[in-house]
């Protein structure tokens, strides 16, 4: 016969006088920071006492009972009311509903207190979120609801906003299939049909981290922070009706915004009204674009502008800055580091000298008639106009000449020797008959000029080898001239830098962070130069060896060629396979890291123009073969999209880019990659 089970007895419940009550020394917790007494004092005050103390008889020395409870579960809630008695908003004798642990019982206090805090189970953020929309539905704002539970709204909204998950997604995490930082990476699009694809992509991967997820919902999105719209203004994209994804759980620097053509539009609009305003100014044309090719401006001449000179108040007001500066510099000049408010002084005070050194220029009205204007947006969002370029039609036409240079001359040839060879001259078969003195002043002959300038090339020569000092400053010389004003004739050194240029390239190379470098520095150096050709030589000399060993490179870098060229023949070939060995060398020396650099793979600058399995074995090389082998079936576009996805931030160069001596990834990055299991899993694929 089946004994039977036997019935459990739960503790009596009964009311007790809160003056009745005392906070048991064995409540376990004992930490008291962060248990916000406060807030919930507040919500008792509120709603009441939503849940009963749990207490134990007080006994005396004989073991009676003295009429007192001690607490040992629920002291936060104990404190809660001892503060609304404090505040006089509770009778010190209100009743306390309380569940009253018999006097002897087997059971520890410290068991009681141990068993509430830890058998609680917290609420699930999915049942949070439910009952956060109930009661949003049911008329309470966020505010309001965030007042009731003591959170800032930005938690309410964060909660609410899983609302833009599809059902399906708040199914699986509600059954432990995706995470909960999974979960918030998806309510950054309201489109339920793109989240439940981009899941099931990533669902058959191991790369399931949020980072991913966001970027394949936003992947044809333009960041906020994109140079388009600091140009356009996020105000006046939302203004023209352009709809912005946000996200509420991560920093996203404004968010992503889902309408490019419309953005776009806006940047064309506005560098319109940008070119009329420049039209007006007189120049023949003006020419608009989002950015134009790398090299446009090389075949054109540029016409001289004149600084416009500061007005009495502004050279006033630059002194008084500079004078203000070196007086903090000075005060602050053994100090670590500048106070805050100091520091912050400072750099209004060097954006105010800047904005009055780098002086507006003015050009002739006259050349303007002839010249034109580039305007398109820089690299910063700002608003880059290029002035007083000419086209090679409307360059004016030079006056031919017509003194006759064999005038006075004989035909004579002299051989020009180097070094020893100028001691073998024929003397004997090579002077003319000197003129007599009855035959006046007559013109010096070709023969004579150039033994006599042979002499002095070859003392020249001499010198100019003794003194690297001046032979420098003649090198810059030549130089500055061929770039910035090709002057023509010829130069005393014959020394030049022809400047390669790069009319084929990808679409992302005028804008990337080279070509910035570049032209940042060129217009440095344009900006300083003297008003006139005649001063260049003593402008170049007074600078100091530090400046002209710069000025030097950045003369020589326009002459740098490691292109590849098509070859016909054996002997161009072998000519493109030297250059290409140098610039090896030379990009071994620098250390040159085309990551660094900036430059990653995309669709339109490789994997969209090369074959599939070039494609495949990009993503092998950097993310594995695994990560290939699921892209593998794919179409060559789809293919191609999916592997500039996975190659992102990998560090991966295409041969044609590496240096020997420079890894594929760069220490930072497999620090970064050390940091967190998720960035392992990431570099494994």
């Amino acid at each position: 016969m089946a004994s039977a089970i036997q019935k459990i007895a739960l503790n009596a419940s009964r009311d007790i006088p809160f003056n009745k009550l005392v906070l048991s020394q064995s409540n376990v917790r004992r930490v008291k920071s962060g248990l916000s007494i406060e807030e919930l004092a507040r919500d008792i005050e509120r709603r009441g006492l939503l849940q009963s103390l749990n207490v134990r008889p007080v006994l005396n020395g004989e073991g009676a009972e003295t009429g007192a409870y001690e607490v040992p579960a629920g002291g936060r809630r104990f404190r809660a009311l001892e503060l609304l008695v404090k505040q006089k908003k509770l009778a010190k004798t209100a009743p306390v509903p309380c569940v009253v642990r018999e006097a002897g019982s087997a059971i520890l206090a410290e068991d009681d207190s141990l068993a509430e805090n830890v058998q609680r189970v917290a609420l699930h953020p999915l049942d949070q979120f439910r009952a956060f929309r109930d009661m949003l539905e049911k008329g309470m704002s966020e505010e309001e609801i965030a007042a009731a539970f003591f959170v800032v709204p930005t938690v309410v909204k964060q909660r609410l906003r899983l609302m833009t998950v599809s059902d399906k997604l708040r199914e699986i995490y509600e059954q432990d299939g995706m995470k909960l930082d999974q979960l918030m990476a998806f309510s950054i699009s309201d489109d339920h049909t793109r989240q439940e694809q981009v899941w099931e992509i990533i669902a058959q991967s191991h790369n399931r981290e949020p980072y991913l997820i966001r970027r394949m919902l936003t992947e044809k999105t333009v960041r906020a922070s994109d140079r388009r719209v600091r140009f356009v203004g996020l105000d006046v994209y939302l203004a023209a009706g352009g709809p912005v994804m946000r996200d509420l759980f991560e920093a996203d620097d404004g968010g992503w915004l889902q309408d490019p053509t419309l953005l776009d539009q806006l940047v064309m609009e506005k560098l319109q009204e940008a070119a009329e305003q420049v039209r007006a100014e007189g120049w023949k044309w003006v020419e608009t674009a989002l950015s134009f090719p790398w090299g446009h401006t090389r075949h054109l001449a540029e016409i001289d502008g004149v600084p416009v000179v500061l007005l009495e108040e502004e050279a006033a007001r630059l002194t008084a800055l500079h004078s203000e500066q070196e007086t903090i510099e000075a005060e602050y000049a053994q100090a670590d580091e500048f106070p805050e408010d100091v520091d912050i002084r400072l750099g209004e005070i060097e954006q105010a000298i800047e904005a009055l050194e780098e002086r507006p220029v003015s050009f002739d009205p006259v050349d303007m008639q002839r010249a034109g204007v580039f305007v398109s947006l820089d690299t910063d969002g700002t608003l880059l106009v290029e002035r007083g370029f000419v086209l090679p039609e409307d360059m004016p036409v030079e006056p031919e000449d017509g003194h006759d240079e064999s005038e006075g001359y004989d035909d004579t040839v002299v051989h020009h020797g180097t070094g020893d060879d100028v001691e073998g001259i024929g003397m004997e078969d090579t002077f003319d008959t000197e003129p007599e003195e009855e035959d006046g002043l007559k013109p010096l002959s070709d023969r004579l000029l150039t033994e006599l300038t042979a002499w002095r090339t070859l003392a020249l020569r001499d010198a100019f080898a003794g003194n690297p000092h001046i032979a420098l400053t003649e090198l810059l010389h030549t130089l500055m001239r061929d770039l910035y004003w090709q002057v023509s004739g010829a130069d005393c050194l014959e020394a030049y830098v022809r400047e390669i240029s790069l009319p084929v390239h990808s679409p992302d190379m005028p804008g990337s962070l080279p070509a910035h470098a570049l032209r940042q520095r060129n217009e440095g150096w344009k900006h300083d130069l003297p008003e006139d050709e005649d001063a260049l030589w003593r402008w170049i000399d007074g600078l100091d060896d530090t400046s002209r060993l710069a000025l030097l490179a950045h003369c020589l870098s326009f002459g740098i060629n490691a292109l590849h060229e098509s070859s016909h023949g054996p002997s161009l070939a072998r000519s493109v396979r030297e250059r290409l060995a140098r610039a090896d060398r030379l990009a071994t020396a620098l250390t040159l890291d085309l990551v660094e650099a900036g430059w990653q793979p995309t669709v339109e600058n490789y994997l969209g123009r090369v074959t599939k399995a070039r494609i495949l074995e990009a993503v092998r090389e950097a993310r594995g073969s695994e990560a290939a082998e699921r892209i593998a079936h794919l179409k060559k576009n789809d293919m191609a999209q999916a592997a500039e996805r996975l190659l992102e931030g990998a560090g991966w160069l295409p041969e044609a880019l590496r240096t020997a001596n420079v890894p594929e990834r760069t220490e930072r990055e497999e620090g970064a990659a050390r940091m967190t299991d998720s960035h392992d899993a990431v570099a494994a694929e």
